[in-house]
């Protein structure tokens, strides 16, 4: 496989002089396309940093990022916007619908931002997505009177609206029961297997990073397994 994204030597600093805090203290990393791995490690190891850089949505004090040959560090916000639209999902320990949304609305929602209206196109791709997630039943359901598990699907749909080759998820199964949890993990690696989705899912559950494919380990800044 080849390499979807590398960053090496990257710091994170927080803060000036007697105030500073490093969080990042040269981390290398390289994530081959249609992977499926872990982010491992303590709070405060920096993996929430990280995660946050990979995202493009913060730039790093210093060091390479570069992801599908794309050096993001050199590039200007309305860049990294349009770049972070087309490439990169997120999933999040909260859901973040939108309540007054239906499952479909708060689906399509990424794609509307980018072309500016709902095309029957995204509400197509919308509705396969969120029948995949098994809530072909609940599509027109305003997310308010949905489940746990249930928004936490309508969020990894949303999260793959856009086909990103990057998916990157915070905690994903954080807040779940553990059924609900597998459930959300079984979605996650047939869309990696069907799709060739890269995923990137941070976690503190021991058996949700058994189900990935690599297991990298963040400690004091940088990567330690």
């Amino acid at each position: 496989m080849s390499a979807l994204l590398e960053v090496d030597n990257l710091f994170k600093t927080f803060g000036q002089g007697e105030a500073a805090t490093r969080v990042l203290r040269g981390l290398s990393l390289t994530l081959e396309a249609g992977a499926m791995a872990a982010l491992l490690g303590p709070s405060g190891s920096g993996k929430s940093t990280l995660l946050t850089i990979l995202g493009t949505l913060m730039k790093p004090t210093s060091g390479s990022h570069v992801m599908l040959g794309v050096n993001l560090v050199a590039a200007d916000d309305r860049a990294l916007t349009e770049f972070r639209n087309r490439h990169i999902g997120f999933v999040f320990q909260f859901h973040n619908l939108l309540p007054d949304f239906t499952a479909l609305e708060n689906v399509v929602f990424p794609t509307a931002v980018r072309e500016g209206r709902e095309t029957p196109a995204a509400r197509a791709r919308g509705r396969d997505l969120l029948t995949r997630m098994g809530l072909g039943e609940r599509i027109d359901f305003p997310s308010a009177n949905l489940s746990g598990g249930q928004k936490q699907r309508v969020a990894v749909a949303r999260a793959l609206m856009n086909r990103p080759e990057l998916v990157l998820a915070d905690e994903p199964t954080g807040n779940l029961d553990r059924e609900s949890a597998m459930q959300v993990m079984d979605l996650i690696a047939e869309i990696n297997r069907d799709e060739g989705t890269t995923f990137l899912i941070s976690t503190h559950d021991e058996k949700i990073a058994g189900l990935c494919r690599r297991q990298i380990v963040v400690g004091d800044g940088v990567v330690t397994g």
